[in-house]
């Protein structure tokens, strides 16, 4: 049973969402330890200028997810904050959000956080490796070994492999003052037969040869001048004799490995397919490694870098069985993931220590670093083009292309019908049907899938964009809802507040359609009087007034007082909160049931700002007759949204442009003038006499 709710556990936490990437600077200022402050965003991925107390540059901010999203175990990132000085020491590295199954419900998280502290104070220049409890880093190797977590080790490794990433990334833009060549990866589609004497020849394998007296020589002037006895008595013999080659390239891996070596490394591909594998091979007595390695290590005798970036390599743990031609000699291959920096078509640098001790007791090291650069042919990669990223508002665009376009073409039909079309539209014996299917669409494309609901939120940041003067770019990250903006600030002019309330929000056609269920079960209906229904209709006003003061002196509550919008919770995010938001839009959508369109009509904030917006409309596009009013007050009735006055003048600002009364008024059935009309037509030309009905007959 245990087992089971740890299972129910585990794909739980790789069902939920990852936390937001990227933190607000208020966020961020509180893992900044103090005397530092925080600056200006350098990007749009998290980066923060840090200055010191006297507001000067002093390093750098970000959160390691956006930059390297590495999975973790549980198959989310492990995101971790990382502060660096300008010389690329860690001031502090601390953990932000994880979904580790062992670090959650099994050993608890102390022994994680514990492990973020050991950074502090390193350098991302150095070399560094993960200690493991089967053994340590030798005290002749130069890395620097970072204390593991026993049974979690695939863990810790991965939040490292962020870390570094992450690191280097930021430094290799800011620190250098450059971006790195873009990456390359070997080309599955090129292919060429070559031998190992056709590598040689064409430089594609790296060899360096180290004397014994070369590295005598090395060490000449130093107490370990005369520590190797064998290096003097044959000084011509080899100490080093190293060839390097990448092996991931099929052409150049079947030149110098057996087929078994390479069935093992295609294994290895194919659950880790961006990893790039190298071969060494030492003729000479070096050996490569010291006695006191740990396989499936980091190598504690050899490191490399590129462009002055350290580059992660560790020993991929084979049996390396060379090709016939191949030199014979100490062979292994290490692996590197080319998500961590390594670019394999640029040129990197391999170093191997050469080591020796002085002393009995507690022998003092020396050492005497080896280099060979290299650089694989071009031809066996492909490398991603450099692209100029777009503007973010243009990026937008490109992104929701086809929504847009769908949204423009419905829009612009609605726009046609609403006018040109408004009065045979109302007069369609299925125009309730055909509205309904239009707000079903609404709700669910505008709505569900293009998230379009509008918001008090966006007028509420144009105003304090305007009082503390910043840039409106935002409105065009998201031009799904921009597209809605531009359609309702039309129908300002051609109509007021109508086209948007009755026709583009989603949640008033939701209001609607819990309406026509209400109805539907019969539910008895709440109809204010007229004088409440005047009263509570300014509640939208009182709403919207106190936004603009809460933006004006208390900008900081903004956000929380606009969730008297319920259209987050029941549209963005589909009431998938916390139980208080959901009862909150649950009581408005049951509410509708028996109050026609209650938040609508008495609450929204938004409403109450597409009603002033209505206020340029440029004609009165209801046809009213002189009887309009008096005697008829059959549309006043009917209308379900208390928008028409007794004396039958439209209050535009309330109107949500139903149409019910534009299907009255045109229909020869039920508009009143227009039936009296009828039978004084019909009593004329029968020949009978005319006399005016009495009022009591008026159908109302």
């Amino acid at each position: 049973m245990q087992m089971i709710l740890r299972l129910f556990l585990l794909l739980l936490l790789m069902a939920l969402p990852a936390r937001a990437q990227v933190l607000s600077p208020d966020e961020m200022l509180a893992y900044v330890p103090p005397p530092f402050g925080l600056g200006e965003a350098l990007n749009d991925k998290g980066l923060y200028q840090v200055v010191n107390s006297g507001g000067a540059p002093a390093g750098y901010a970000f959160t390691t997810q956006p930059y390297a999203p590495l999975p973790g175990f549980a198959g989310a990132p492990i995101n971790a904050l990382v502060v660096l000085d300008r010389d690329g020491t860690f001031v502090t590295v601390r953990l932000f959000a994880h979904n580790e199954p062992i670090f959650i419900s099994g050993m608890g998280e102390a022994p994680f956080l514990a492990f973020f502290e050991q950074y502090a104070g390193k350098s991302i220049w150095s070399p560094m490796t993960i200690g493991t409890p089967y053994g340590g880093a030798d005290a002749a190797s130069s890395l620097v070994a970072l204390d593991g977590i026993t049974k979690a080790t695939a863990s810790v490794r991965i939040a490292h492999e962020s870390i570094m990433a992450a690191a280097h990334s930021v430094a290799r833009e800011h620190m250098q003052g450059r971006i790195a060549a873009p990456a390359a990866r070997p080309n599955p589609d090129h292919d060429e037969t070559l031998s190992w004497a056709d590598l040689v020849e064409q430089g594609l394998v790296g060899h360096l040869r180290v004397s014994n007296a070369e590295i005598d020589a090395a060490f000449q002037g130093t107490r370990w001048a005369y520590a190797d006895p064998e290096a003097q008595t044959d000084p011509d013999g080899t100490y080093l004799d190293l060839w390097l080659l990448d092996v991931t390239i099929p052409a150049l891996a079947r030149a110098a490995l057996a087929p078994s070596t390479i069935a093992q490394m295609e294994r290895f591909q194919g659950v880790a397919p961006t990893d790039e594998f190298l071969l060494l091979i030492d003729a000479g007595r070096h050996g490569l490694v010291s006695d006191s390695f740990v396989r499936n290590t980091s190598p504690d005798l050899i490191k490399a870098d590129q462009g002055g970036f350290p580059i992660a390599l560790r020993d991929a743990d084979f049996l390396v069985d060379l090709a016939p031609d191949a030199p014979e000699g100490t062979a292994m291959i290490l692996r590197t993931d080319r998500r961590l920096g390594f670019n394999p078509a640029e040129p990197f640098t391999l170093t191997v220590e050469a080591v020796r001790e002085h002393g009995f007791i507690t022998p003092e090291i020396g050492r005497v670093a080896l280099e060979l650069d290299h650089q694989t042919d071009e031809r066996f990669f492909l490398r991603e083009r450099v692209i100029t990223p777009l503007p973010p508002w243009l990026e937008a665009l490109y992104n929701r292309q086809i929504d847009l376009i769908l949204l423009a073409l419905g829009l612009a039909a609605l726009v046609w019908a609403l006018g040109a079309r408004m009065n045979r539209l109302a007069g369609w014996r299925f125009f309730t049907p055909a509205r309904l299917v239009i707000l079903a669409v609404m709700t669910g494309f505008v709505g569900f899938w293009g998230q379009g609901q509008l918001s008090i939120v966006t007028p509420l940041g144009v105003l304090r964009t305007a009082l503390e003067g910043g840039s409106y770019a935002f409105l065009l990250y998201d031009p799904f809802s921009l597209m809605v903006w531009a359609a309702a600030i039309l129908g300002f002019v051609l109509w007021g507040r109508g086209l948007f309330c009755g026709w583009l929000c989603p949640f008033g056609a939701l209001q609607e359609f819990a309406h026509h269920l209400g109805r539907l079960l019969r539910l008895p209906q709440i109809e204010p009087s007229p004088v409440w229904d005047k009263r509570l209709k300014s509640g939208k006003y009182v709403a919207l007034g106190g936004l603009v003061g809460l933006v004006v002196f208390a900008p900081q509550h903004v956000d929380t007082a606009a969730e008297i919008e319920p259209f987050k919770t029941t549209i963005t995010v589909f009431f998938v909160r916390e139980w208080f938001f959901v009862a909150y839009a649950a009581f408005w959508l049951l509410l509708g049931m028996v109050l026609f369109k209650g938040f609508c009509r008495y609450l929204c904030p938004l409403g109450a700002v597409m009603a002033i917006g209505g206020l340029v409309r440029g004609r009165d596009w209801i046809a009213r007759r002189a009887e309009c009013g008096s005697p008829c007050q059959l549309c006043r009735v009917k209308c379900n949204y208390g928008a028409i006055k007794n004396t039958g003048e439209i209050a535009y600002s309330e109107c949500f442009q139903c149409l019910d009364c534009v299907t009255i008024h045109d229909d020869q059935k039920q508009c009143v003038p227009l039936v009296l009309a009828a039978r004084k037509a019909t009593r004329a030309s029968s020949g009978a006499p005319t006399r005016p009905q009495p009022a009591t007959e008026v159908p109302v």
